[in-house]
């Protein structure tokens, strides 16, 4: 065994036990502290105390959304930095989560929508939508989807449909009043009910993903090359925007737009084991909830009882990290 994979095993190895330290402390802290002993007798053994209940009711779902949500984002940004060869690209980048933005406005305003659960749909009709046509434009003319192409659609659509949103939320103030507290991006307040509608979708996605792992190095090494080793690179491109448009849809419908956390969580595991994607993605998937965890961790305990959004601290806390790794050069290229 060469040096090279017994180091990216031993990262491997590390990322899961901080993975499984995130999930505890997900568990454990928050306006009120429960010892980790507690914790464990209360996923094992059930029990009806007060403590018991907050850990099975509220933080397990909590939990496992914020799971969920780190897994897909992390995966999406770093499918969308290999087709695009654009090491800044994350999952935003085809208008996803502008198009899940203007899904659950038009839930709310149009179709009276009201709920979590509710708007879960509407925000994936959204994503897939916008992808869809932001795949459409890129790929007419000349030269098809190219990866400038696909990202100034990208732009454009974003462009567009955040317009689009404003547009609805300035003359609704209760679809104002709703959408805001959707589109900061939390994990809190979501139930069992949010995990049962979206698992099945995250694992299609991570499948997909899985199958073109190999199609992804050759990909970021140029489409000549891809080409001259037997790929077919439309196809690649495609599966790949389709994997990263479910992935991201499952993050946005779940916990709403989360920004940094595909940019960053790619950068840092190509830091680790390197740029082959058969280590880069399930790296990936182990840090992205550790990133998602650990930040809305602290923004339950820094200014206690209130809250800190967690869209809002995974900015704070991962551009430090960021900025480390691109002062390294080898770490920024796809």
């Amino acid at each position: 065994m060469s040096r090279a994979t017994q180091r990216r095993i031993g990262w491997t190895a590390a990322s899961v036990l901080l993975l499984l330290l995130a999930v505890l402390l997900s568990l454990a802290l928050g306006s009120r502290h429960i010892a980790p002993a507690e914790v464990l007798d209360a996923l094992l053994h059930g029990g009806t105390s007060d403590n018991a209940q907050v850990v099975r009711t509220m933080r397990v779902p909590r939990t496992l959304v914020g799971v969920m949500a780190g897994v897909a984002l992390a995966v999406a940004g770093t499918v969308m930095q290999a087709i695009t060869r654009n090491p800044i690209a994350e999952p935003g980048i085809l208008g996803v989560s502008q198009g899940a933005s203007v899904g659950v406005v038009c839930a709310i305003s149009f179709f009276g929508v009201h709920t979590l659960t509710g708007y879960v749909w509407f925000a994936f009709a959204g994503a897939g939508i916008a992808a869809v046509a932001v795949y459409v434009i890129a790929s007419s003319g000349r030269g098809g989807a190219s990866p400038v192409k696909l990202g100034l659609a990208g732009a454009a659509m974003n462009a567009f449909l955040a317009s689009l949103v404003s547009g609805i939320v300035t003359t609704d103030a209760q679809a104002l009043d709703e959408f805001r507290f959707w589109n900061v991006g939390s994990i809190g307040g979501r139930g069992m009910d949010i995990v049962g509608q979206t698992w099945p979708f995250l694992v299609a996605g991570l499948v997909l993903i899985a199958l073109m792992a190999r199609g992804l190095d050759a990909l970021a090494l140029g489409e000549d090359v891809a080409r001259g080793l037997g790929h077919n690179v439309p196809l690649l491109r495609v599966l790949g925007a389709l994997g990263a448009t479910v992935l991201t849809g499952v993050a946005v419908a779940a916990a709403g737009p989360i920004a940094f956390t595909g940019l960053a969580v790619p950068h840092i595991a190509r830091a680790l084991v390197g740029t082959d994607h058969r280590w880069v993605l399930p790296v990936a998937a182990l840090l992205g909830p550790v990133m998602l965890l650990v930040a809305d961790v602290v923004g339950r305990i820094v200014f206690p009882p209130s809250e800190v959004p967690v869209a809002v601290m995974t900015a704070l806390l991962g551009v430090p990290f960021l900025i480390l790794l691109v002062r390294r050069k080898a770490t920024v290229a796809a």
